[in-house]
């Protein structure tokens, strides 16, 4: 189940008749994993049905702390593709669009830049917590500390009525408000919606060793395409209670990621919350419980991997489509940057015929 955030108005809501608007995407810096899917791809199946639904390949955002090495990048744009197709997206339904392939949405951020100072960047909470943890201190990437201006860019440019963030990120979705706002004023007339945040009830997916994100950098993440000894190794691995010594000791749920995990992938929530009860009181050893989430995940992820494997015999129909929804995605945001350029009153060169072969 999904809820809204409450954001302050209604400016969001679609007229009768159409479906709103969502803007969802990832960055292609490795392949995406079941945090994902739980945090957000399997929403994106079902939203694609009720919602006109992109997802944003976000490129030249992920250049912002991989510039170093902009190689990875350009690696995972089709594996990241891949991921989505396979995980049950569909190009007819949802339009996939690799940022750098829209120049539009690069003109919107250098235009919004005019209306966001830089103590306000540093103010965004979701800004100063990614700043810390990657250790920049004050040698901060420009593109970086100005992400929530591309956001912002990115959600307006194809006037995004909805945006599934996680409550961390709900600070970026608010600044985009405060742009739309500046915008709608320059322009004395409603250019552009206020999104809404779209917050999944389940939290994040915690990792394989116990940390609280699942991450590709921390290596504690299952891949999308995990093969069935993959997911089995990956089961046994998992970090349980460690005072659960034997089977007949009372176990913790709480911190205990093989239970985290049931939380949320187990459909039978009747046998699940015996079994917690059992394991709570003792008498139920790890090895059970670990069989039992197996199985669910190889279930679960069965169909993904071969439907991925599917489309990864094929990768130039996969560029293809790629290439073909990037470029609907294409004219949206240009219109959108047209509208924004008269907002701001830039001047409009006129159009001169040209006649080949003069100067």
């Amino acid at each position: 189940m999904l809820q809204y955030s409450l954001l302050p108005d209604d400016l969001s809501r679609p007229a009768a008749g159409e479906k709103p608007v969502i803007l969802t995407g990832d960055r292609p810096t490795g392949p995406l994993h079941l945090g994902h899917w739980i945090g957000s791809l399997r929403n994106r199946v079902a939203l694609q049905h009720t919602h006109r639904q992109f997802v944003l390949i976000a490129d030249t955002q992920a250049l912002t702390d991989n510039g170093d090495d902009p190689g990875k990048i350009s690696r995972n744009v089709l594996e990241i593709t891949i991921d989505q197709l396979a995980a049950g997206l569909d190009p007819t339904l949802t339009t996939f669009c690799l940022q750098s392939a829209l120049p539009a949405l690069a003109e919107l951020t250098l235009l919004y830049m005019n209306l966001v100072t830089v103590a306000r960047l540093e103010r965004n909470p979701t800004i100063k917590d990614e700043i810390q943890a990657r250790g920049f201190g004050r040698d901060i990437p420009a593109g970086f500390l100005c992400y929530p201006v591309a956001q912002a860019a990115d959600i307006t440019g194809f006037r995004a009525t909805v945006v599934p963030v996680g409550e961390d990120q709900i600070p970026m979705i608010e600044q985009t408000v405060e742009v739309v706002r500046r915008i709608n004023r320059l322009a004395g007339a409603i250019v552009l919606p206020e999104p809404k945040a779209l917050v999944p009830t389940v939290g994040r997916l915690p990792g394989l060793d116990g940390r609280a994100k699942m991450s590709k950098s921390q290596g504690n993440a299952l891949a999308l395409g995990a093969s069935p000894d993959e997911i089995r190794a990956a089961v046994r691995r998992m970090y349980t209670d460690p005072d659960h010594l034997r089977v007949e000791d009372p176990g913790k749920i709480e911190g205990n990621v093989v239970f985290a995990w049931l939380a949320a992938f187990d459909e039978d929530r009747d046998g699940l919350r015996e079994l917690e009860a059992r394991y709570r009181h003792g008498g139920l050893g790890d090895a059970t419980v670990k069989r039992r989430l197996e199985d669910i995940l190889q279930a679960v992820l069965a169909p993904i991997r071969e439907r991925r494997a599917r489309f990864a015999a094929d990768p130039g129909e996969v560029a293809a489509i790629l290439a073909r929804v990037s470029e609907t995605a294409r004219e949206i945001t240009q219109a959108t940057l047209d509208d924004v350029r008269a907002a701001f009153g830039l001047y409009r060169l006129p159009t001169v015929a040209r006649t080949i072969g003069r100067p």
